[in-house]
């Protein structure tokens, strides 16, 4: 597996992956498939801002998974501080390519020099709780009911990552 930067091209394997995850999961709260308009959209938007979407890509050269950032919340006092997000393609699960992945999300990040990434993560995903906790991140708040999804309301958690400082968080929330 190699990481890489994502073009256009993985745009039909992106959708691929976004849409099993609407469909099958509580990792994204939306209710209705994406569609190839969306994913120019979504290219546009990324390549305006200069984010970078990122890709794990198998030895045959398929995307196992994605990764990237953009803005935490639209107001100019936030603009150091990036919500990622990652998704990795269910069959390629369990294999260390999210924390590969992450790993280089926080490269990217510190070469931008920002200074804080949040995961909003949905409560129940134990596994993406873990991968967070385990690079670094650390807990900074639950938010409760803030989603329904297949019927019932979900928690989300906030977890953040200090880029600014040596090894990662200071383990306090940053005002």
């Amino acid at each position: 597996m190699t990481i890489g930067i994502c073009s256009r091209d993985q745009a039909p394997e992106i959708l691929a992956i976004f849409n099993h995850e609407i469909a099958h999961s509580t990792s994204i709260y939306e209710h209705a498939l994406r569609t190839s308009g969306f994913m120019r959209g979504w290219f546009d938007t990324k390549e305006r801002d200069g984010l970078p979407v990122l890709g794990a890509f198998a030895e045959d050269g398929s995307l196992a998974g994605f990764a990237t950032y953009g803005a935490f919340r639209a107001f100019p006092a936030y603009g150091k501080t990036v919500e990622h997000s990652i998704y990795v393609r269910e069959d390629r699960r369990g294999q260390g390519i999210g924390r590969a992945l992450l790993d280089e999300l926080k490269r990217t990040a510190r070469l931008r020099d920002l200074h804080v990434m949040v995961g909003v993560i949905d409560a129940a995903n134990a596994a993406s709780v873990e991968l967070h906790r385990s690079a670094g991140f650390v807990h900074a708040g639950t938010l409760r009911e803030v989603g329904y999804k297949f019927g019932r309301w979900l928690d989300v958690e906030l977890y953040q990552f200090n880029l600014a400082v040596p090894g990662g968080s200071t383990g306090k929330p940053v005002t």
